[in-house]
């Protein structure tokens, strides 16, 4: 996720996108699943936006996980997050740049089990086609050494995930194309919201109702008593 065929690199550029389509979907619950040799859940399911965004941000190259891409567990972990929603939309947004590699979750069963729960599954594949200038070593000061390394995404697997599950593939080779995907995604899935609107009427018409007829039994009144001489 560090290669720097997206700008600055790919870590950077996804979560520039991701915030902005957390930021356009106010009225959906979302949680982040982060994976590398194995997977956990970063932030539960919430509709909390800032909670999401500040995890996004907290998301860095470190060594809390084995390395590796285990596909299979990220997909599994996320299913499990979402599974006893009841959201008539679940929807899981699958973002890698390899393939899978780690974990004892074979991806095509983690696929099945999001067709059980009814979870709609997007597949992306971030990098470009052909050799990327990605880190080869890290030097003695910590810092990265890099070189052009020959990009291996899975395309196979990620379109059988997604057309098994009722998603979509999507290659992302730069960051323009990687905005145009998460778009496409957003207009995919547009949230249906029911409107319910209740209207207080306040009854003014009452008090002139009275004063009304208190003006007729005026009138009354005085026509049979002082004006009763003029009628």
């Amino acid at each position: 996720m560090l290669a720097k065929d997206l700008l600055p690199n790919r870590l950077e550029a996804l979560k520039k996108v991701a915030a902005q389509f957390i930021q356009g979907r106010p009225n959906d619950r979302i949680g982040l699943v982060e994976y590398a040799g194995e997977s956990y859940t970063k932030t539960p399911i919430t509709s909390d936006k800032a909670i999401v965004l500040r995890s996004l941000r907290d998301i860095k190259y470190n060594t809390i996980i084995e390395g590796g891409t285990a596909i299979g567990m990220g997909l599994a972990t996320s299913v499990n997050r979402l599974k006893d929603s009841k959201a008539k939309s679940k929807v899981i947004i699958l973002l890698t740049d390899g393939v899978n590699n780690s974990g004892f979750i074979d991806p095509k069963i983690a696929s099945e089990l999001a067709v059980e729960y009814g979870i709609k599954t997007y597949t992306i594949g971030l990098g470009t086609n052909g050799m990327a200038l990605s880190p080869v070593a890290i030097k003695p000061n910590g810092s990265f050494q890099y070189g052009r390394v020959q990009v291996e995404i899975d395309e196979d697997l990620l379109k059988e995930i997604a057309e098994v599950t009722g998603g979509k593939y999507f290659r992302a080779t730069n960051n323009k194309k990687l905005v145009e995907i998460y778009d496409e995604i957003n207009k995919l899935e547009k949230t249906e919201i029911e409107e319910f609107k209740f209207y207080n009427y306040e009854e003014k018409y009452r008090p002139l109702v009275i004063l009304a007829g208190l003006l007729l039994l005026l009138e009354l009144l005085l026509r049979y008593t002082i004006f009763r001489s003029f009628v």
